[in-house]
């Protein structure tokens, strides 16, 4: 009898929405938001609506679109998230 090891799955839930595209931006949203999820876990929302729980560096990324548009938008000194 052998023992066979199984590669471990994400059970994690799927919190993007959409095709996909989402996947290759980076977001804007409110600073705390992203230091709070990085100590608890819990999910950020973007402004374009995106909701996931940040694990990678946005540098590597161009900015979303939707996401830069509704923050050209908001007037000054107005926060990100409301």
């Amino acid at each position: 009898m052998s023992t066979k090891i199984l590669p471990e799955s994400d059970v994690r839930p799927k919190l993007s929405h959409g095709d996909g595209d989402h996947e290759r931006f980076a977001h804007y949203v409110e600073k705390s938001k992203i230091v709070e999820s990085n100590v608890t876990g819990i999910p950020v929302r973007a402004l374009c609506g995106k909701v996931w729980v940040p694990n990678r560096d946005p540098s590597k990324y161009p900015v979303c679109p939707e996401c830069k548009r509704i923050y050209d938008e908001l007037p000054p000194g107005e926060p990100e998230n409301g």
